[in-house]
């Protein structure tokens, strides 16, 4: 493997691990309902969380780990295969379209999840006779966004590899075609004797002929 591909592998996946833990953090220490103070008909008091930026964090991770694959690799919307038949690009391009799907998923998941858990909002609590509602982010937004972001950190680099073995495989994308696939020509007229003559005595050539 490539030293390229390499570091953007692991960098990608680094950041696709921060993402899916910042965000499963968030989920543990988001604001709940039961830690919500109804104070009045028009007050409630919430406790401090740092939800809000750890689902900053997962969202920029996960964002900064998409473009750097998806930079390293170019643009495969610009691109048409040169074989269609070719697995690797087949495997490619569902795993970069399924990618960017779970990518957009997640991406509004963490960041939807970050400004409600901010603006408090969610629960509902009962004073008097009447309903009263004290908003907090509803469970699972979190965790959700933690699992699709680590789907599609994983998905990017499966079609970045991918990507970059069709791309070896196929003399069309600009690499060398092997020495033994090339026609090698061939003199059409044998190449001529350049050896001088040698001159025999007619005295000795007559001396072979009795022999």
């Amino acid at each position: 493997m490539e030293r390229r591909v390499l570091v953007v592998c692991s960098v990608a996946g680094l950041l696709g691990i921060l993402s899916s833990v910042t965000a499963f953090v968030a989920e543990a220490t988001r604001i709940k309902g039961s830690q919500v103070q109804f104070i009045s008909t028009s007050e409630c008091a919430y406790p401090r969380s740092p939800a809000m930026g750890l689902g900053l964090t997962a969202a920029i991770s996960l964002l900064i780990a998409q473009l750097i694959v998806n930079v390293s690799s170019g643009c495969i919307c610009c691109k048409r295969s040169p074989n269609p038949s070719n697995p690797n690009w087949k495997i490619a391009l569902l795993s970069f379209v399924i990618s960017w799907f779970s990518f957009v998923i997640a991406f509004l998941l963490l960041l939807t999840g970050a400004a409600l858990n901010d603006q408090h909002g969610g629960g509902t609590m009962y004073f008097g006779n009447y309903y009263y509602y004290c908003y907090v982010v509803k469970p699972g937004v979190f965790a959700g966004g933690a699992v699709l972001s680590f789907a599609s950190v994983l998905l990017a680099i499966v079609y970045y590899l991918t990507l970059n073995l069709a791309k070896n495989n196929s003399p069309l994308w600009g690499n060398p075609v092997p020495a033994q696939d090339i026609a090698l020509g061939q003199p059409q007229f044998p190449p001529q004797n350049t050896q001088q003559p040698v001159f025999v005595h007619e005295d000795t050539y007559a001396r072979r002929q009795y022999v």
